[in-house]
């Protein structure tokens, strides 16, 4: 028998079967990409929208990730890969 402290972490978001339309879900894998998301993205996204504007949302609900580009990081700031850029000065 495995430890408990040995099991793997639950994964950070739920997974469903979702059964739609196949003309549904071309419309919204064509809105999705409209908006540059996946199907995937673009369907959680809707439903956030539809939760807060019925005051059904949770509190306890992450916020959605920002889409694009990571935000730049400033002069100086480590970078992930190695130090910092040499500054000229």
């Amino acid at each position: 028998m495995t430890d408990p402290a040995e099991r793997p972490a639950r994964p950070a978001r739920k997974q469903v079967l979702l059964r739609l339309d196949p003309a549904v879900h071309d419309a919204l894998a064509r809105w999705a990409a409209d908006e540059l998301r996946s199907t995937n993205a673009q369907i959680d996204y809707l439903l956030r929208q539809a939760l807060r504007d019925a005051g059904r949302l949770p509190g306890t609900a992450r916020p959605h990730p920002r889409r694009g580009r990571p935000p730049r990081r400033s002069r100086g700031e480590p970078d992930a890969d190695g130090p910092p850029p040499a500054t000229d000065g």
